[in-house]
């Protein structure tokens, strides 16, 4: 897979702000069929940092309502990402 197509955007929440700052784990959703090692390398090879490991979850779909119209909005998948002590990725910073 190519790997400027893996890292969609970042996740920033509360609750991953805090995992940063407790944990120094960064959290960003993926492509679907994107892998393990594709985000391990394309997160190191982008921002130049070391990874310890990934951690990958789908989120599942969730219903909207808009009147009496009912929508789905689509499954993604989250990726956690845990850097090595020390190391953080600039664009987080300041969040």
């Amino acid at each position: 897979m190519n790997l400027e197509r893996v890292i969609l955007r970042p996740v920033v929440t509360e609750k991953s702000n805090i995992a940063r700052e407790e944990r120094n784990v960064v959290t960003f959703a993926v492509d679907p069929k994107a892998t393990k090692h594709e985000i391990a390398r394309a997160v190191t090879e982008f921002f130049k940092v070391d990874v310890l490991d990934v951690r990958t979850l789908r989120m599942p779909h969730k219903t909207r309502r808009v009147g009496r119209f009912v929508g789905r909005k689509p499954q993604w998948k989250k990726a956690i990402v845990r850097l090595a002590p020390g190391q953080t990725i600039e664009f987080f910073e300041g969040v």
